[in-house]
């Protein structure tokens, strides 16, 4: 991935621009980045304009940390940027965020897709996650991120460390992990008819298969597809496998819509 983070007032972002082309909106979790996706950008830029904000979890005012702090804050950057509709695609926490958007602006989503998203699950985010000052703890928080430790690189164990040791990082995460427990949409998935791809790792431990399983029943117009020995971010431990899923996805979607 070596698209330039463009900044613009209060908005972060990566923006393919690939003209004239429908738009796939990116999000990334609450431990996440824009690195997260990186393979995700480089395989649908050829054919789509490809946008991931950061979300400014880490700047947001306290009083602000929350995730209708960064619904707002979607809201907005998607009217910034003058998006009809987009093809919303999130991850853990920005699953969960793509799910509020859509419940509140129906009109403006092509599709949506979610990956080992917050939402129902109240455990998503930990019970006891961040722990300051023990890398080795940390360590093992992030490789239980996937189902192959290996897929841990260095780099991500030590970017994860150096935020939970930032105090005032871990305390937004504590905040928006909390947020996160108390915006359960159990109730309220029935209303979402946007055509729905859920990617889920079967051997995902922090959203477990019957989280997905859960939004597969809840959501009338989902489709669940299985990746085996896989975790929480299926799009970084087998990117190829979720590139295609998605792929396939996204190209059924815009033929109805031509159709």
């Amino acid at each position: 991935m070596t698209q330039p983070i463009k900044k613009e007032g209060k908005f972060n972002y990566i923006e393919t621009g690939k003209t004239g082309s429908e738009t796939i909106l990116l999000l990334h979790g609450l431990m996440g980045g824009l690195s997260n996706f990186g393979d995700v950008i480089t395989h649908f830029s050829k054919n789509y304009n490809v946008v991931m904000p950061t979300l400014p979890i880490y700047e947001m005012p306290m009083l602000s940390v929350s995730l209708d702090g960064l619904l707002t804050f979607l809201e907005e950057f998607v009217d910034y940027k003058g998006f009809e509709r987009v093809h919303l695609i999130g991850n853990s926490l920005g699953g969960h965020i793509a799910l509020l958007y859509v419940l509140k602006n129906p009109n403006r989503v092509a599709s949506m897709t979610l990956t080992g998203s917050s939402g129902l699950y109240e455990s998503a985010m930990g019970n006891t996650f961040p722990k300051r000052g023990d890398y080795e703890f940390i360590k093992r928080k992030t490789q239980d991120t996937f189902y192959s430790p290996e897929s841990a690189s260095q780099e991500l164990i030590d970017e994860i460390f150096n935020t939970v040791n930032d105090r005032g990082k871990a305390l937004r995460i504590v905040m928006m992990s909390k947020s996160a427990i108390r915006h359960n949409l159990g109730d309220e998935l029935h209303q979402i008819k946007a055509p729905t791809l859920l990617i889920w790792g079967k051997n995902d431990i922090v959203t477990p298969p019957e989280v997905g399983e859960r939004f597969h029943e809840l959501i009338d117009t989902s489709k669940l597809v299985w990746i085996d020995e896989c975790g929480h971010a299926p799009m970084m431990e087998h990117p190829q496998k979720f590139n295609e899923i998605l792929e396939e996805f996204l190209n059924e979607v815009t033929s109805e819509t031509v159709a």
